[in-house]
């Protein structure tokens, strides 16, 4: 093998590497954000699987208090995602920024009004999130909702045990340790801290940006495109 070819290889391990701790990291700051928001206003942040439940109970029991924030809730999410990806590509796909501005978001309930309703800044934080990971070397990922990487990790388990090639497909329960480990963290936060907890979420968003910095730009551009072909393996 040329010493060329080792070098690329090697830089593509160093690359799928920091791409999968990306990874885990941005959904363990999603995951504890959705923790804290989940005490302090009985909704989820991120988790917009679960508010969608709760928003068609809302909707059978005609609860219109519910239904409005949920609405609110939802419609903002969608916003952020849309915010997010106004931002990466404003910035040529660099992600400090969109952290930066996340990381505000997130603190911003402490300082915008009461709850319920100031929980809104950090759901559209949360929702920028997902601008910045589309996929790492052509495995998708999602870092705000685990539903999906639990199915594809499910079905891609079941390929392997059929005998299907594939030896990357267990990177697909990435982002679920990571919300996990988030929670856990989260938790743990707003015991010691309360409300105050955000803050913390929004102290990692700005440790992440930093961190981000020293990653090559052209490696942190790949992780925002779209993956091609089948993610699972």
């Amino acid at each position: 093998m040329s010493a060329r070819r080792q070098r690329y290889r090697k830089a593509r391990r160093a690359r799928f590497a920091i791409g999968i701790g990306f990874t885990f990291a941005l959904a363990a700051l999603a995951g504890m954000t959705d923790v804290v928001g989940l005490i302090l206003v009985g909704q989820y942040v991120s988790f917009m699987s679960g508010n969608t439940t709760q928003f068609g109970l809302a909707l059978a029991r005609g609860d219109g208090g519910e239904i409005v924030l949920l609405a609110a809730l939802l419609a903002t999410f969608v916003a952020g995602n849309a915010f997010g990806e106004i931002i990466m590509r404003l910035t040529g796909r660099r992600h400090p920024p969109l952290l930066l501005v996340a990381a505000g978001l997130t603190a911003a309930p402490l300082v915008v009004g009461p709850l319920p309703w100031s929980i809104l800044p950090a759901v559209l934080g949360m929702g920028m999130l997902n601008a910045g990971l589309e996929q790492i070397d052509g495995l998708s990922f999602s870092v705000t909702f685990v539903t999906g990487a639990l199915s594809r990790f499910g079905r891609a388990l079941g390929r392997a045990l059929m005998g299907e090639p594939g030896r990357r497909w267990g990177y697909q329960i990435v982002p679920w340790l990571g919300m996990l480990a988030g929670a856990v963290a989260g938790a743990f936060a707003y015991g010691a801290l309360g409300r105050n907890a955000l803050a913390a979420a929004a102290l990692w968003a700005l440790v992440l940006a930093l961190l981000i910095h020293f990653v090559p730009l052209h490696w942190r551009r790949r992780f925002a495109l779209p993956a091609r072909g089948r993610a699972a393996r």
